[in-house]
């Protein structure tokens, strides 16, 4: 953005054309595909018998927007719903008693914090009510893993997190910072494997915002790699 706005206060034609390669590249399936393998590539999918038993299942929120409907809001799901539907089956699976879920709200969203939300959806799947736990209302990883370590009793310190395989790595280092016990169970992988076509090479406006997302996604890791 910077080269471009430069190109055109000063007209100068070689920092347009730099600026346009560069969206460009930035713009390419094939690169940001490579980029999001990246965030993900310390994690695989693992099959739920083999989780280790824990003390508590944790889902981080970030799975759901609010939308207006006819009679009010209505609740869709997101990139992310792989991390409830995982919890609930660890839950199924006799992984840990307790699934704790996070009251995510953002100050700019509307509605009841997600948290809630998924409570009533964990229920409505076959999850006792008495099995869940909900958080304090946060904003973000490092007030999720605050009041979770607010909510384990005594030595209940180990859990299996649930989250996307991109953020883990963020979460991981947050939680155990806290002094809890993670066992990570990542979710929602966005790499996509696929064979390479002559359109992976073309702009795509997903596949910017893909870029964004890994530059947004590696700031997040620089600052709690240097808070912590």
């Amino acid at each position: 953005m910077f080269l471009i706005v430069y190109g055109l206060i000063f007209r100068s034609r070689r920092a347009s054309l730099l600026a346009l390669l560069v969206i460009w590249i930035c713009s390419m399936p094939s690169v940001s595909n490579k980029l999001v393998n990246i965030l993900e590539n310390d994690f695989q999918l693992t099959a739920i018998e083999k989780v280790e038993k824990a003390d508590a299942v944790v889902v981080l929120s970030g799975m759901v927007r609010a939308v207006q409907g006819t009679d009010g809001l209505i609740y869709e799901w997101g990139e992310a719903s792989d991390r409830i539907f995982a919890g609930i089956e660890l839950i199924k699976a006799n992984k840990a008693p307790t699934l704790i879920l996070t009251r995510g709200l953002l100050p700019w969203s509307v509605g009841i914090p997600e948290g809630e939300f998924l409570s009533l959806e964990a229920q409505r799947r076959g999850i006792n009510e008495l099995n869940i736990k909900l958080t304090k209302a946060v904003e973000n990883t490092e007030q999720e893993a605050a009041a979770i370590k607010e909510l384990l009793e005594g030595s209940t310190n180990k859990i299996i997190l649930v989250t996307s395989a991109f953020h883990m790595p963020r979460a991981i280092k947050v939680f155990r910072a806290k002094g809890i016990d993670v066992i990570p169970y990542a979710v929602d992988f966005r790499y996509s494997l696929s064979k390479a076509t002559p359109m992976d090479y073309l702009p795509d406006a997903d596949a910017l915002k893909d870029t964004s997302f890994f530059v947004r996604e590696m700031i997040g890791r620089l600052y709690y790699s240097i808070k912590y």
